[in-house]
């Protein structure tokens, strides 16, 4: 282990996984970047933008790679999971109605009366959101695909580390890479991992890449408090 404590995994895809790391080497964190999937478009049909009340928004990606058509909803107010969500559409030229840092149920929650027929731009595997007084149009528009991991993984899942993961998709790949791994430690971002066996997971609250560098503290400090066996 560095001087600087665990290493913190990142796994998602880029641009979002370089930048993540990024932050969190500013934060002090011994971090890399090992991204599991890459994000690519995928063809879709635009509905009118007349039949929906709001746009929802769930990740980025559905901007960065939703192409020409996107233009048809800037009329549409856009409820934005994440501030790096909502600052990819506006710099699109949409307007941001709110936005949630909660996970998109509890956004969905929140748009109660003030959007029944929702449009969701999404990717071609997501989580599902329940919403009892509103319609929600789940749209594909991008799609993840797997990809070989970067050489260095394999070196740092056989030593104690900290993996941040994004998806549950994410953490099931995890699980197939390390197998029984006890000494990793799973910051879960957003829906819960499928958690490798022996693994720590643990969901911490607050900004992103903050919440991981204090989750990545506390596992040092109770790694180094257990006995040591034998």
């Amino acid at each position: 282990m560095s001087a600087r404590g665990l290493p913190l995994i990142v796994l998602r895809p880029e641009p979002g996984c370089a930048a993540t790391v990024a932050r969190a080497a500013a934060l002090g964190l011994d971090a890399h970047g090992c991204p599991l999937f890459a994000i690519e478009a995928r063809g879709w049909t635009p509905p009118p933008a007349d039949a929906f009340s709001a746009l929802l928004l769930t990740s980025a990606n559905a901007v960065r790679h939703g192409g020409a058509a996107l233009h048809r909803y800037r009329s549409l107010p856009v409820w934005a999971v994440g501030e790096a969500t909502a600052e990819a559409a506006r710099e699109a030229g949409f307007t941001i109605a709110a936005t949630g840092d909660a996970g998109a149920q509890a956004l969905v929650e929140r748009m109660r009366g003030q959007a029944d027929q929702i449009l969701w731009l999404c990717g071609e595997q997501r989580s599902a959101i329940a919403a009892p007084v509103a319609t929600i149009t789940a749209l594909p528009v991008y799609a993840a695909r797997r990809i070989e991991p970067a050489p260095q993984l394999a070196a740092l899942l056989a030593e104690p580390a900290v993996a941040m993961v994004h998806s549950a998709r994410a953490g099931k790949a995890l699980g197939e890479l390390v197998g029984e791994r006890a000494a990793l430690s799973i910051a879960a971002i957003g829906a819960p991992p499928a958690v490798p066996a022996g693994a720590r997971s643990r969901s911490p609250r607050g900004p992103t890449t903050r919440r991981c560098w204090n989750w990545r503290r506390r596992c040092a400090k109770s790694r180094r408090a257990r006995p040591s066996r034998g």
